[in-house]
């Protein structure tokens, strides 16, 4: 009994010890600062779980801190959680509304997300503060190229080139700019640089080569494009724009060998399988198509010639009222498009709605002149969206 008491007396005693530290450690994790440092750490070593897990316990001890809440953002633009990278950038804000850099951030994320038009207002706000930040400059002039608005792009890019005279990417992009505007001296200026900087690298001959096929210079595209498959057959998306510039120019056996190889090296982008896709339908093959579509729209549910492909699919299955549901959606996301328009009024025409059938046909046929102009956009043949260069450091 004596020994029962005296052990219970001890561990009193050790356990008084030890209150202090564990109070002492309890107040330092109740600290925002000890806690936002910890988060910090996690974020530089690339620890984003654990850095996560510090930055949301300092918004439970100090709900206004506009940095946890920023730095939160930059963990899920690096995870490539966008719609939660943007919720945070915007709560970041509103606590803080005169940092600017919350307004690049959601430049990037929505960059990141190839959500261009939404990035151009954030990296104004930018410039108009920093007329020499570079970076939103960059970015600023590659989301107009990357919308069509090439005076703009020009216009924001052309300031930099003493800087990037000797980047690969952005003369490319300013040499394709000068020639959709017609402007062949400028356009043969950038590009003679950029030969003299890029050599006889594969990169150089993929960004030559896809600069000739954005601007449908042909010959030139299948000079360079070959070159760089047989330099680097491996390289992502060089067998891509050569399927793309074969299927143009009518040779469909040799644009499916290369979307094929193209597959193989990149099986998580829609967009050889959706040309794949355009190419069994040009050939009447509905039942090979439609596998290829699917997968495109499994990867990317927002394809609008995708779903228009799908559309054509179940047209020529003798199915007019899926085919409507896939066109509708096709003309939801390009709405100004004359090809979805007729394809939707020969769904109606085939499903007896005479009436829906002859407004389809007449907006196409509105259309039709301005769907001329926006050939490299069409089905048949098309480009994919630029790869957006990567954002600037």
């Amino acid at each position: 009994m004596h020994r029962s008491w005296r052990f219970v007396f001890i561990l009193a005693w050790l356990f008084s010890l030890h209150v202090p530290l564990l109070r002492a450690g309890q107040a330092a994790r109740q600290n925002p600062a000890v806690v936002f440092e910890a988060a910090q750490k996690a974020l530089i070593r690339q620890d984003y779980a654990a850095a996560e897990k510090g930055f949301k316990e300092v918004l439970k001890l100090d709900p206004r801190s506009a940095a946890a809440y920023s730095n939160l953002g930059v963990i899920h633009l690096r995870l490539h959680q966008y719609d939660a990278a943007v919720q945070a950038f915007e709560n970041a804000k509103r606590l803080d509304p005169l940092a600017l850099g919350y307004d690049l951030n959601l430049g990037l994320t929505c960059y990141a997300q190839e959500d261009f038009p939404k990035a151009i207002p954030e990296f104004q706000k930018v410039l108009a503060a920093y007329p020499d930040h570079l970076q939103a400059r960059y970015l600023l002039g590659m989301s107009y190229f990357l919308i069509d608005e090439y005076q703009h792009a020009v216009d924001t890019l052309v300031p930099l080139y003493d800087q990037e005279k000797e980047d690969l990417d952005y003369l490319n992009v300013l040499g394709i700019c000068y020639g959709k505007l017609k402007r062949s001296a400028d356009s043969d200026r950038v590009f003679g640089q950029m030969i003299r900087v890029g050599g006889d690298s594969a990169h150089f001959h993929i960004l030559l080569g896809k600069a000739y096929l954005d601007l449908y210079e042909s010959d030139n595209a299948r000079r360079e494009l070959e070159k760089a498959v047989a330099m680097a057959p491996n390289v992502p998306f060089v067998h891509y724009n050569l399927g793309v510039l074969y299927q143009r120019n009518g040779l469909l056996d040799e644009a499916a060998k290369e979307f094929e190889a193209e597959i193989r090296l990149t099986p998580d982008q829609p967009w050889s399988y959706e040309n794949l896709g355009t190419i069994y339908i040009d050939k009447g093959d509905a039942d090979q198509a439609l596998p290829c579509f699917e997968k495109a729209l499994q990867l990317n549910p927002k394809l609008p010639h995708s779903l228009a492909g799908m559309g054509k699919v179940y047209l020529r299955k003798n199915d007019p009222a899926v085919a409507v549901t896939y066109l509708q959606k096709a003309l939801e996301l390009q709405p100004d498009s004359a090809n979805f328009h007729y394809q939707l009024g020969q769904a109606y025409l085939k499903g007896g709605h005479r009436d829906d059938a002859r407004e389809q046909m007449a907006m196409a046929q509105k259309l039709q002149a301005d769907e001329r102009q926006k050939q490299s956009d069409r089905l048949e043949g098309r480009s994919p969206p630029p790869q957006a260069p990567a954002p600037r450091p």
